[in-house]
């Protein structure tokens, strides 16, 4: 079996870079995408993951830098002669055409012959679980079967390389939650590579084998959702994926006995009475609980430490109620973790 490292990227760039006027959309970006991944771009607004997605479509048109689809560069050809589709977050659909009308609107202009249409356009529906839709308009549909229905039209073209563009941003959250799962699914069942953009990091860390990190059109980081998560290589990326404390300075100095910036998932820390044994290994400090969420499934902490500065601690809520939690507000505690979990950042 040939090692990872030998097989051809579905997509790479190298060296990209994309300039509207004086605006860096993407900076010097190089990446690559494996053949068969579910890979998110995650981002805030601005950070260049659409203007990526864009210049994969050939929406757009690199300032400098080369990009690869499946070992061709494609920097000269149109959108239509490459082998990928799109899914955007308002579905496009033709509102005056049937559902299966719009799945085989693509294959009607490369006049693919009619039972080769119906039977792809059936297969299509079949996959993404709405065969009995092909007769209603998108009207009749909710919002999540008509994202549905545009991931459909998407697939019957069989393009090698599926581009999502925030497609479930419209959704409520509960169906948000459904549809992450249902499309890591359909995207296991087909084999497609699928590149998908999102500034919400929970859907990147649901449903990603891979995530870019985005931030002022440069990569931070690219790792599994584990490694972004629990190994955040800069400050941008601990703070934006997932909530997590920094520690510098002088804290850090007392904490580490260095001053380097480090980060500490507020889930990992545990709040206890002062005075409470530290084991080997860990950190501790005190402090004063100066405000108190409750969540429901879990409560978080805004405590403010002795030493200066304040740490988020988020706690499940097993056996509390929510009278229980609030009357930690002003609390003296201590504040304690294992040593393992501090993860040095970059600080920039």
């Amino acid at each position: 079996m040939s090692s990872a490292a030998n097989v051809i990227p579905a997509v790479r760039f190298e060296n990209v870079s994309r300039h509207f006027d004086q605006v860096r959309a993407v900076d010097n970006v190089s990446i690559e995408i494996r053949v068969g991944e579910f890979f998110s771009m995650l981002g805030p607004s601005g950070s260049g993951k659409t203007t990526c997605l864009r210049l994969i479509a050939g929406f757009e048109q690199p300032t400098s830098g080369k990009i690869y689809l499946h070992g061709t560069e494609v920097g000269n050809l149109p959108p239509y002669e490459r082998d990928v589709n799109t899914v955007f977050q308002d579905y496009a659909l033709f509102p005056h055409m049937t559902v299966a009308d719009n799945v085989g609107y693509a294959l009607m202009i490369k006049k693919v012959s009619a039972p080769e249409r119906t039977r792809r356009i059936n297969e299509a529906l079949e996959l993404v679980r709405l065969p009995q839709m092909a007769n209603r308009k998108p009207s009749q549909l909710s919002g999540g079967q008509r994202q549905r229905i545009a991931l459909a039209r998407a697939l019957v073209n069989r393009p090698r390389v599926l581009l999502l563009d925030e497609p479930l941003g419209a959704l409520d959250l509960k169906l948000r939650q459904e549809m992450q799962i249902e499309l890591k699914e359909i995207q296991k069942r087909v084999g497609i590579t699928f590149v998908f953009v999102t500034h919400d990091q929970e859907e990147a860390l649901t449903m990603s084998d891979r995530i870019a990190v985005f931030n002022a059109g440069k990569i931070e980081q690219v790792g599994s959702p584990a490694e972004i998560y629990e190994h955040p290589a800069t400050a941008f990326v601990a703070g934006f994926v997932g909530a997590s404390n920094l520690i510098r300075d002088e804290l850090a100095q007392k904490l580490t006995g260095t001053a380097s910036t480090f980060s500490i998932r507020p889930e990992k820390i545990r709040m206890m009475e002062p005075g409470a044994t530290v084991p080997n290994g860990w950190a501790w400090v005190y402090g004063t609980v100066r405000e108190v969420v409750y969540l429901g499934m879990f409560t978080r902490f805004i405590v403010t430490l002795e030493n200066g500065g304040e740490l988020t601690v988020v706690r499940q809520n097993l056996d509390e109620t929510s009278m229980d939690v609030m009357s930690n507000q002003g609390r003296r505690v201590q504040l304690m973790w294992q040593r393992a979990f501090d993860r040095v950042v970059d600080a920039k």
